[in-house]
């Protein structure tokens, strides 16, 4: 028997959003007359409904692909959300434990190991990591958009020369907060504080997930699986997914 785990958040308007989300409801009545009908032609009074959703690709759980660190990635022309490799979005998920690292500080390479030896686990390629921050309790607040940890450069240049393509952060980047790389690059001019998880991404390619929620759900770090197929929006840098957790259970 195999258990479903939801690892999404719902895409709707909330102070979590950076940007909006409108959503228009054509409701069963109104649905009618689109189609130049009443609604009492249609079984019980009414038709059927429809919604028109304005939101950007990175709105809610979302896939970012290479092109969005960089037309380049690896030295290759970056692959858009459409064309990602499918058997990335399918495999072994590990959980990262670093919930001790403190809100707008850095998840290390020294954490990334820390979490992988108290898992018990030894990276393998294919394998998806999925780090474990505790930010998905404020999803819903406006503090969800600056109050938690982030990945370094080095440490997704540690998981991804291992193997890993696809890495998910239960917050709602996977850089630290906007406004801390911001903050440390203008008081020392140091470029290399901007981004530079999303920014590794140029010299080898991998995909994040962003939002992730209900880690804690999980019944261990290992012995799950990820499926996160990402809708797949021509040309686009990231696209909509719905990650589960599948568990083997007797």
């Amino acid at each position: 028997m195999t258990r479903f785990i939801d690892l999404s958040v719902a895409t709707r308007s909330t102070p979590s959003e950076a940007t909006p989300v409108t959503v228009e409801l054509l409701d069963h009545r109104t649905g009618a007359t689109v189609l130049g009908l009443a609604p009492e032609d249609f079984p019980d009074g009414m038709a059927i409904s429809n919604e028109t959703v304005t939101l950007t690709t990175h709105t809610g759980t979302h896939m970012d692909a290479p092109l969005h660190y960089g037309p380049v990635s690896g030295g290759a022309p970056a692959q858009s959300i459409d064309q990602v490799p499918l058997e990335w979005c399918h495999g072994p998920g590990v959980r990262l434990d670093v919930r001790h690292v403190p809100p707008g500080e850095g998840i290390t390479t020294d954490h990334v190991e820390a979490a992988l030896k108290e898992a018990g686990h030894e990276l393998s390629p294919g394998d998806i990591a999925l780090l474990w921050t505790g930010a998905d309790r404020l999803w819903g607040s406006a503090d969800y958009l600056r109050v938690y940890p982030g990945l370094t450069g080095a440490a997704t240049a540690y998981l991804v020369e291992r193997g890993v393509r696809v890495i998910g952060i239960d917050a709602w980047g996977l850089d630290r907060p906007m406004h801390r790389m911001i903050e440390d690059y203008r008081r020392t001019g140091d470029n290399g504080y901007l981004w530079p998880a999303h920014i590794y991404g140029r010299t080898a390619p991998y995909l994040q997930l962003e939002k992730l929620a209900r880690l804690d759900a999980l019944p261990a770090a290992t012995g799950f699986t990820v499926s996160c197929f990402p809708v797949a929006v021509a040309g686009a840098g990231a696209g909509w997914t719905r990650v589960v957790a599948l568990v083997a259970e007797p």
